[in-house]
């Protein structure tokens, strides 16, 4: 490669097509300073675009003629890693999704668009955390989890943290990365939601005195380019962060953790739609240190693994200190007289609770005021027009709001169809249920912790430092107040509807009903105080919910695995699903039919092709939405299968004016 013009860089271009884009080296570069993983700008259309260099040689199939140079080299040295290049190429492959598109993401905005990179950027004194000088004294349990994972530390293993609410399994953490620190490693520690991270970095840095980078959507660019460089100069020790934080650059990484490894915020929904859980195992696998997955309601997924012994599973069965499981009791409210939703039954018990000056969440995953604002006279309902479903209503704003596309529209003060004034509110939500609460027990201080009340920065972490405070209040949550939180005070649970989610199309919807009412009702009695849960029911002799509340959430999965297996039905088997969208109707119809003619083509005996079928929501944001379903019992062959497909459906001419994506292991059928 003496002659610089001659040589031929391979770059990856965040596009959404499934292939490498060849550029000249002009003779201003010398290709001897171009390593892999550095950024380059190069031309694409009109476009000037920041790519990533995966190679350079003489080699390429295109005319010489017809190619371009290349720009620009922006790095003189990689910004992303052996390790991290690695588990993207990885990721690119299983997902069938665009290396370049993968590369990019890894990295925090500004470099995305070709900002300069400084490896002397301000480490930001606050990171650094107080040692604590006494932690918790172990139980049996916890002792022989950590000495588990300790024997394995300095290699691959996957371990299953099974700790029922309260078990301390955060002490469990604490304890393996005071090891791995020790050792002169990193950790990365993956929490599901924005809103457990405050909480998390508090607990760290009360017990270790090392810089901890947080990462996740809510910080701004500076704020993120500052955590991917300490993490990468080795400056931070622990990472905290959401599921993009397993991309990570942590050169010395010795331990992950994925706390509450259950939950579906661990998978993207939408682009690429990769599972930070399972690429944390892979990459723990690669780089050949341990992971561990905690919760108190595993996934069936998880608890598979180990009865295949891919995960070795760690018990902790028993609360921490003094603390007691709650005491579950189903209400039945079939023929009752329902305030707002809530029934004398739950309403006395309440009253009795906060009378002992404890604390009562009320748990109800909906929010919003009602679901439904509905004309008593012709039966209008308010509809989104852009997805055909029921709008929800928030009175305090006096607005109308589409929880799928965000639409908003002012509250008609008469019906826009029949012009009589008699509207009326249908269902409970959020809201309602705190308007009520507040007129029923007007001396208490009532908090509404939702995606509503949370919107703004910092609001989260204000809610619950008055919860902590330790009077005697009234929680109203949803599914957020769920998730990891420590309420010592709490001793009462009341869950407003438990029925739904038995009731589902969705094949998943059982299992996550189960882990959500399980996780709820374990907020009650963490401390010193017994607690109790009322769950509202229309059935409560329902079978599923009956075992659950009586044998626990373990032999409940069980239950729910061994369904599955005789369903043939994840993770027994594996899925891949495509969803096509289009502004004209029928249009993605005509896309997944020619994708389906394609797959025939090329359909091996253990795939199951299954559709197209409009999506369960067939309309979202004014597109039309169908699937495609393939189905297979070995992974291998679906993935073969779809490598084979990918390369012809990017050639279909249908193609044009669809959106489309495909979901590998979907945990979502909508």
């Amino acid at each position: 490669m003496n002659d610089f013009v001659k040589a031929i860089a391979h770059v990856a271009v965040p596009v959404p097509l499934r292939r490498l884009f060849d550029y000249q080296v002009p003779s201003s570069i010398n290709p001897i300073s171009l390593k892999k993983g550095a950024r380059v700008l190069v031309p694409f259309g009109a476009r000037k675009l920041v790519g990533i260099l995966l190679s350079v040689d003489a080699q390429t199939l295109i005319s010489h003629t017809q190619l371009k140079p290349m720009f620009a080299l922006i790095d003189q040295a990689p910004v992303i890693s052996q390790a991290v290049f690695k588990l993207c190429q990885w990721a690119a492959d299983y997902y069938h999704y665009p290396l370049g598109e993968v590369l990019l993401q890894t990295l925090p905005l500004s470099l995305r668009k070709g900002g300069v990179y400084q490896d002397d950027i301000e480490a930001n004194k606050a990171v650094f955390g107080q040692q604590e000088t006494s932690p918790i004294r172990l139980t049996e349990w916890q002792h022989q989890a950590i000495e588990e994972v300790n024997q394995h530390l300095h290699h691959f293993q996957s371990f299953l943290l099974n700790g029922v609410t309260g078990s301390g399994k955060t002490e469990v953490y604490l304890r393996l990365i005071e090891k791995v620190i020790a050792n002169g490693k990193q950790a990365l520690v993956l929490v599901p939601e924005i809103g457990l991270t405050p909480q998390t970095i508090a607990r760290f840095q009360q017990r270790f005195a090392v810089p901890v980078a947080v990462w996740h959507s809510n910080l701004n660019d500076r704020e993120r380019l500052q955590a991917w460089h300490l993490a990468r100069q080795r400056i931070a020790k622990i990472v905290i962060g959401t599921r993009s934080a397993v991309f990570m650059d942590c050169p010395d990484l010795g331990l992950i953790i994925i706390d509450e490894e259950h939950d579906l915020s661990f998978k993207q929904q939408d682009h690429f739609r990769y599972s930070a859980r399972d690429l944390a195992v892979t990459r723990a696998k690669f780089e050949n240190f341990p992971v561990v997955l905690g919760s108190a309601t595993v996934s069936l997924e998880s608890l598979y693994n180990t009865k295949t012994k891919k995960f070795t599973m760690l018990a902790l069965p028993e609360r921490a200190g003094n603390a007691i499981h709650p005491y579950y009791h189903l209400v039945d409210i079939r023929n009752e007289s329902l305030e707002h939703g809530l029934s004398k039954a739950l309403l006395d018990r309440m009253q009795q609770h906060l009378d002992q000056d404890n604390q009562v969440l009320i748990f109800l995953n909906r929010r919003g005021y009602a679901p439904t604002l509905m004309c008593h006279y012709c039966g209008w309902m308010a509809k989104c027009p852009r997805c055909n479903v029921n709008m929800t209503l928030h009175l305090a704003e006096a607005r109308l709001h589409c929880h799928h596309c965000n639409a908003t529209h002012y509250v008609p003060k008469t019906c826009p169809q029949c012009q009589h004034e008699k509207l009326q509110y249908i269902g409970v939500g959020t809201e309602r249920v705190e308007n009520f609460l507040i007129e029923r027990f007007p001396d208490v201080p009532i908090f509404r912790i939702d995606r509503d009340t949370t919107r703004r920065k910092y609001a989260m972490e204000k809610i619950l430092e008055k919860v902590r405070d330790g009077r005697k209040q009234i929680l109203v949550g949803t599914q957020m107040v769920a998730k990891g939180h420590h309420f010592p005070n709490v001793t009462m649970v009341g869950v407003v509807n438990a029925d739904a989610g038995f009731f589902s199309a969705d094949f998943r919807a059982v299992e996550r009903t189960g882990q959500l009412l399980i996780q709820v009702a374990g907020r009650a009695g963490r401390a010193e105080k017994k607690g109790e849960v009322l769950i509202q029911t229309h059935y409560p002799d329902h079978p599923l919910l009956v075992h659950l509340t009586q044998y626990g959430y373990n032999s409940f999965a069980k239950l729910l695995l061994h369904e599955r297996k005789d369903s043939e039905m994840p993770p027994y088997v594996h899925l891949a699903l495509m969803h096509a969208e289009s502004l004209h109707f029928d249009r993605q119809n005509e896309f997944l039919e020619a994708v389906k003619v394609l797959a025939e083509e090329s359909a091996m005996d253990s795939v199951m092709i299954l559709g197209p079928i409009p999506s369960p929501m067939p309309k979202r944001k004014n597109y039309f939405r169908s699937q495609l379903l393939f189905q297979s019992s070995r992974r291998s062959s679906l993935q073969k299968f779809l490598t084979q497909l990918m390369t012809k459906v990017e050639a279909l001419k249908e193609i044009k004016a669809i959106k489309w994506t495909l979901d590998i292991d979907p945990l979502e059928m909508f």
